[in-house]
């Protein structure tokens, strides 16, 4: 076995705690995701690989920008798209000729933002797509074929660009999981930095051999579920968020391994990845924070994705709500990523005036406690309420409600935009045999609606009442937090 620094190099070993690239993956905790190509310029997220690389002309490309947005937002990391489904490569590769080279501006753009990752202090990770629609050996009937071209593509970026920290692959549903190479993969990398966490999305599913998947928010039994992909270093299911209850161990031919989770989001409230022609609004920051706490929990990960646009450039207003999310933070090259409080309702009962079932589904009370963003309660009547139980001795100052909303797609064919349910909302508590308002919301809460109370309260029961709706409400996640336990 290859070693480097003390690290393990080749090969993935069982066990119950995070091996040396996870420690480092676990470290770092918090990266700016890069989404750039070809796409951007023809206001997609997929394409086929026919789009003419004459098409990718940035009026204003400035890498070094992006990086210094990621340093100046806390980010630790930047993870760039080298190559997409459409095959467009951001750097000039001597094995296509669909890249930066053959277009209007040649700049080789993994190297400028390798290059600017070591000039501002962040690492480097790169985003390669196994799939690939442009590329003639992709369609040869023996699979080794096309693994050899990724192989060398891959050469090229972990031996051109200095130091790469993570390898996050794509891509995989077009192919049998065997007929991708993975192990070829894993053991290249390894070879040029074993200290690279490597992972392909869609990592884990529920019966191994077999393409059935359970959401990540539901694994939260230990050695119940199996690699899809080995060897992987970490679990990915873009954009899927785990529960707060996560666990880390999967299976693999009988053997038990250690495995954390990257989630990614979009810093764009429209969840677009390439940017758009179109100003898109971006989420607010209360959403941001709490996903952030929610995804950097337990040893696990956040990449946020902040896209350049047709002009070369993140976009000002949202670089600058990356840099006030950080900002808020505190976040801090050489501190720990700070943590949300503790949670002093989490799996606590829930009573609900009504519930809200369709096809033999109900959605409970108890689904708002339960650390699950996929999960929610749904009331069968407009005005409607819950009750969670508390342990009165445990005070709290901060309240967090997810709420689920209607969502409308809009002509573009990209975008979306999300309705609101909930107008106006009281929360109280039970105080003294009596219930007294602590907070009253007059205005649609938005995606997230934190509310941070200037003293602690304590209380048995603590009431969410909904006052006006324009259709039955429904509310993922509401969380009763004691700041001062971080």
């Amino acid at each position: 076995m290859l070693t480097c620094m003390g690290l393990s190099a080749q090969i993935q070993q069982p066990g119950t705690r995070p091996n040396p690239a996870q420690q480092a993956m676990i470290k770092r905790g918090y990266g700016m995701f890069i989404h750039f190509g070809v796409n951007t310029f023809a206001d997609v997220e997929w394409s086929d690989g026919t789009i003419p690389a004459e098409k990718y002309n940035p009026t204003q490309l400035d890498p070094d920008q992006w990086v210094r947005t990621a340093r100046d937002a806390g980010f630790r990391y930047v993870l760039l798209i080298t190559k997409h489904h459409d095959g467009f490569c951001l750097w000039n590769s001597q094995y296509t000729t669909y890249d930066v080279a053959a277009s209007p501006v040649k700049t080789d753009v993994v190297k400028a933002v390798a290059d600017a990752c070591r000039k501002y202090g962040l690492q480097f990770a790169v985003y390669y797509s196994l799939w690939d629609r442009h590329e003639p050996s992709y369609k040869d009937k023996n699979p080794q074929v096309y693994i050899d071209y990724m192989l060398k593509q891959l050469t090229e970026l972990f031996t051109q660009y200095g130091p790469i920290c993570e390898l996050w692959l794509d891509g995989g549903w077009d192919r049998k999981p065997q007929d991708w190479g993975i192990d070829q993969i894993y053991r290249l990398v390894k070879k040029f930095n074993p200290a690279c966490a490597v992972s392909v999305n869609h990592t884990i599913v529920n019966e191994e051999g077999k393409r059935k998947y359970t959401p990540p928010s539901e694994m939260t039994v230990d050695d119940k579920y199996f690699f899809q992909y080995f060897p992987s270093d970490f679990r990915l299911w873009d954009p899927k968020i785990i529960t707060r209850f996560d666990k880390k161990q999967y299976l693999h031919e009988g053997k038990s391994y250690y495995m954390p989770f990257e989630h990614t989001l979009c810093i764009s409230h429209r969840w677009n990845w390439f940017q758009k022609s179109a100003q898109l609004p971006a989420r607010e920051l209360d959403e941001l924070e709490e996903l952030f706490y929610w995804c950097t929990d337990n040893d696990n990960a956040l990449v946020v994705n902040i896209p350049p646009d047709q002009t070369g450039r993140i976009r000002e207003y949202e670089a600058l709500t990356a840099i006030s999310l950080g900002k808020r933070l505190g976040l801090a090259m050489n501190k720990p990523l700070p943590g949300n409080g503790r949670f002093i309702s989490a799996l606590k009962p829930v009573q609900a005036s009504s519930v809200w079932e369709e096809k033999g589904k109900r959605y409970e009370g108890a689904l708002v406690t339960d650390g699950n963003l996929d999960s929610r309660w749904a009331s069968r009547d407009t005005l409607a309420s819950l009750e969670i139980t508390l342990n009165a001795n445990e005070p709290f100052n901060k309240i967090s409600i997810f709420e689920y909303k209607d969502t409308k797609n809009l002509p573009d064919g990209f975008s979306q935009v999300r309705l609101p349910r909930i107008q106006e909302y009281t929360v109280d508590i039970l105080q003294n045999g009596r219930w007294e308002t602590i907070f009253l919301g007059h205005e649609p809460m938005g995606d997230c609606k934190v509310i941070r109370l200037p003293r602690s309260y304590k209380t048995g029961s603590l009431r969410f009442r909904v006052l006006k709706a324009s259709a039955p409400p429904s509310i993922y996640e509401i969380s009763v937090i004691d700041l001062d336990k971080r």
